[in-house]
């Protein structure tokens, strides 16, 4: 056996025990977290849904922005097609399939693959700094910084300020570019044909912490319902906007995990549990977990549907054709 194919079994058995992990406490602690499942209604879990569908949305149209900037502005419809269909890759163990996907999907359509990875790797990054700063909060707390909803106390101003200036470091358009220059040429790939603009990167950034707050606020909506009629928590809306941003974000940097399975419902359930009764929280970590996988499938359908109805997907042969630069030939497997 060789090591690709030694690495590709290790890590679907790290996900396979993960996966039984998370089921077995699930199970085992059934009694206690189904009541709290029963107290999400009908018009609180459509809300949810329809707030982590925005949150997906605009996530794409942060990636379109990137596209776009790097020379492939794609008419909505197929990029849709192309995002949300490529989603479905981070539900294989493994940290570029998404990326991998969309690089083919988008070559059909004549866009140079290296791009694209280009693209998707920079909206993965993007997504990261953006959920990295939302997450903040929910980081003090699981320090012991501070306390849900003190307003900045025990060093949580101090986290912020630290964590600002890195960000806008990190997203400054020359080292950005310097970074795309070094590894396209390590990995013996031709430069793209101009960098990334200044307006760009503020534009993703922007739509980037818009799509966490949507996901927040579907967290949010579901931590509410099943407090129940107690009065919430005052750091409740903190640890459940900050908490799904910090516990995604790192649920992402764990790449041998489908979709960062496990690590995001602990870390979501650890903020939660500072503000609500620990089976309530997992309620929320394994709820949020399923309308999330729900609205990338049902996404990942629509957009494949809607391109091919109109016909905005070209032929493979086509793309060759036309698809200049050699860009459709790359091979970003490397």
């Amino acid at each position: 056996m060789n090591r690709q194919r030694l690495f590709s079994v290790a890590r679907v058995v790290i996900a396979a025990v993960v996966l039984a992990a998370v089921v077995y406490a699930v199970v085992r602690n059934w009694a206690d977290v189904s009541v709290h499942l029963s107290q999400i209604s009908a018009g609180t879990f459509a809300l949810s849904t329809l707030a982590a569908a925005v949150g997906t949305w605009l996530t794409m149209l942060g990636w379109r922005v990137v596209l776009a900037d790097l020379g492939s502005d794609l008419h909505l419809a197929p990029a849709s097609g192309v995002f949300f269909v490529g989603q479905l890759g981070k539900y294989l163990p493994g940290s570029v399939w998404s990326v991998l996907v969309q690089a083919d999907m988008a070559g059909r359509l004549g866009v140079p693959r290296r791009r694209t990875a280009v693209a998707g790797f920079l909206a993965i990054g993007f997504a990261l700094l953006a959920g990295g700063l939302i997450g903040l909060p929910a980081a003090s707390l699981l320090l012991g910084g501070g306390s849900a909803g003190s307003g900045g106390s025990g060093g949580f101003d101090w986290w912020v300020l630290l964590a600002v200036p890195v960000i806008v470091v990190l997203c400054v358009p020359r080292l950005l570019n310097a970074i795309i220059a070094s590894c396209l040429r390590l990995l013996r790939r031709a430069p793209l044909e101009h960098g990334l603009s200044g307006p760009a990167v503020v534009r993703t950034v922007v739509v980037m912490v818009l799509a966490w707050l949507a996901f927040g606020v579907h967290t949010l909506l579901l931590a509410r319902a099943v407090a129940g009629d107690a009065l919430p928590h005052p750091g409740l809306t903190v640890a459940a906007i900050s908490g799904y941003a910090l516990s995604v974000s790192l649920g992402m940097l764990t790449v041998v995990l489908p979709a960062g399975l496990g690590a995001r419902e602990g870390l979501l359930t650890l903020v939660l549990a500072t503000a609500l009764p620990t089976p309530a929280a997992a309620a929320v970590a394994i709820t949020s977990r399923f309308i999330v996988t729900i609205v990338d499938v049902v996404a990942a359908l629509a957009g494949w549907l809607y391109a091919r109805s109109h016909h905005l997907v070209a032929d493979r042969r086509v793309a060759r054709g036309t698809g200049g630069g050699g860009g459709v030939s790359d091979d970003v497997s490397a």
